[in-house]
């Protein structure tokens, strides 16, 4: 079941997603060569509850830590530990905060010190993507037309669009109806309708859409070893278009 939010929850959601935004312009200030993956998610741990919220991902389904951290050809779920950065390489972050009982998620792609054109491609076709998924987030229009926009972006760049994991709805818990993915047809599926809010999250290799999953039972790599990038934010389905909650 999809659950509307009223404007006054998602007033008090899109506090929760300012204060994620700020926890994820500081991480991306302390983005270098060097940096530990373990460094960067106590960061954001003592970032989070500095500002009175808590992290959505620790402990959830047992998950160890409290963001994803996933380099170069880890497409999501990374279990943050002692490997160190290195200059050139390419870090997705997946963040989620509590904050007065409700949810913000997002994710970045950060790059380290200078990186590849190719690198550089792929995480300007991802965030073009998301901005597209975003764009349709209007009352009227149908779930798949978000699906629909950014896959058109990441295939006729050459890429391919990450399809064993998809966005979702989110508020209260930290994934709700309905399910949002990455591909798909437009004019398909629910009516979008005011008050929805959904997680958008395109990822998206270099290479093969296809994806492993890693003897931790968590991070997922590519397949065939290419870069992968994912950018995501928290959306609200409004009468004046779409609202980006996971901004500052």
């Amino acid at each position: 079941m999809i659950v509307k939010k009223t404007p006054e929850q998602l007033e008090m959601m899109a506090r929760a997603g300012k204060v994620l935004a700020e926890v994820i312009k500081e991480m991306g200030e302390a983005i270098r060569p060097g940096v530990s993956l373990k460094e960067l998610d106590e960061m954001a741990e003592r970032s989070m509850r500095l500002r009175g919220g808590v992290p959505s991902f620790l402990g959830y389904n047992g998950f160890p830590a409290s963001i994803c951290a996933s380099p170069n050809d880890m497409v999501v779920h990374g279990i943050p530990d002692g490997r160190e950065l290195k200059e050139g390489d390419i870090f997705s972050a997946d963040f989620g905060l509590i904050l007065d009982g409700w949810h913000a998620d997002s994710a970045h792609t950060f790059a380290v010190g200078e990186i590849s054109a190719e690198a550089r491609k792929l995480m300007d076709v991802t965030e073009s993507a998301l901005a597209a998924g975003i764009a349709c987030c209007r009352p009227g229009n149908r779930l798949g037309d978000i699906g629909h926009a950014v896959q058109e972006v990441i295939e006729s760049a050459g890429m391919s669009v990450v399809r064993e994991f998809v966005g979702h709805g989110i508020g209260r818990s930290l994934h709700e109806d309905p399910q949002v993915p990455n591909y798909g047809k437009a004019g398909r599926g629910p009516v979008l309708e005011e008050g929805w809010v959904m997680a958008i999250e395109p990822m998206v290799n270099i290479g093969g859409w296809q994806t492993r999953l890693l003897d931790d039972q968590w991070g997922v790599v590519t397949a065939d070893g290419s870069l992968s990038a994912h950018f995501e934010h928290t959306v609200a389905v409004t009468a004046d278009g779409p609202r980006i909650l996971t901004a500052l």
